[in-house]
């Protein structure tokens, strides 16, 4: 990933605190049906989380309601880095919207504009930025970037560019449920004319969103694991918790054994076709408050567990 605004950045993230050993979770994480609805969140065993390494999160409805953050969800951001537990947003967003929140929540980063765009906080606590593309090919993506949007705008007379649009630079973002509103049929005309011209396109709770690339929230996740953390997401996507709210996040819950949609996900229970493993039963910010207490309590347990006094000496706590 070319990264022109900063150095690379493994090398300068601090070392993680260990996690402590754990028993292995439910064999779901590998094997749910991603067809299948989802279980209650506070019917997961706690082994379920204890052997978690990191949280990648949504960020609009997911700890936000309207805008802004939920003080549920900014406790629970707090919480959690606190207890030495990585939280990384990845988002639709734009980076100029996001610039703010890199800086004031305790996360390692913030991937926005679907994987494209990464910030963080340097060892000094100054804003860094990346991107996934470089360059010469932002320049040109961004001419075309313009021609899409101008095309989708005189096409349909009712659609609008999101109002965070200024602070975007690999993508283009049309509102049907922020400050203005399309219908389903509009939403979809939408997303086929960013098709027509070659682009990828999602639709959140807010946006629809169209880019030019192959990046992704899966992508830009990798990325910012690899970079901040030092660490391969691939290698234990089993040990990471997601958690969104629509249905751009289907791609995600698929991916994640720990999966988890907040309440309102059920908002778009006729849409989606990939469903998180787990539901919280708070909708938003307290959803997500939800499942870093679960999290938290795991691990609090499991270190005040005893080991196990029968097994030999070194092999670990008893699974």
């Amino acid at each position: 990933m070319d990264t022109p605004d900063a150095p690379a950045n493994a090398a300068d993230a601090a070392p993680e605190p260990a996690t402590p050993a754990a028993p292995e979770p439910e064999p779901l994480a590998a094997a749910r049906a991603t067809d299948a609805r989802p279980r209650p969140l506070a019917d997961a065993p706690a082994c379920t989380w204890s052997g978690v390494a990191g949280v990648l999160t949504d960020i609009d409805d997911t700890l936000t309601r309207d805008g802004a953050i939920e003080p549920a969800a900014l406790d629970a951001l707090h919480a959690l880095a606190a207890a030495g537990v990585p939280v990384i947003a990845v988002t639709g967003r734009p980076m100029g919207w996001s610039q703010p929140f890199a800086t004031a929540w305790p996360l390692r980063a913030i991937v926005a504009e679907n994987g494209a765009v990464m910030l963080w906080r340097d060892a000094g606590g100054a804003l860094q930025v990346g991107y996934a593309q470089d360059e010469a090919t932002r320049a040109a993506n961004a001419r075309r970037l313009q021609a899409a949007a101008a095309r989708i705008l005189a096409e349909l007379p009712d659609a609008r560019l999101a109002l965070d649009s200024p602070g975007r630079v690999t993508d283009i973002a049309i509102d049907h449920a922020e400050h203005a509103r399309l219908d389903e049929a509009a939403i979809a005309r939408v997303v086929a004319l960013m098709h027509a011209q070659g682009m990828h396109a999602t639709v959140s709770s807010i946006h629809v969103n169209g880019w030019f690339g192959e990046h992704d929230k899966w992508s830009g996740a990798c990325w910012a694991v690899r970079e901040r953390l030092a660490r391969a997401l691939p290698d234990e996507v089993g040990r990471w918790v997601y958690v969104g709210d629509s249905t751009n996040d289907q791609a995600m819950f698929a991916r994640f054994g720990l999966s988890v949609g907040v309440a309102n996900l059920l908002d778009f229970a006729d849409r989606l076709h990939t469903w998180p493993a787990w539901i919280s039963a708070g909708a938003r910010g307290a959803g997500f408050a939800e499942l870093a207490a679960a999290l938290l309590a795991a691990r609090a347990a499991l270190a005040s567990s005893p080991p196990d006094s029968t097994a030999p000496s070194g092999s670990g706590r008893h699974r």
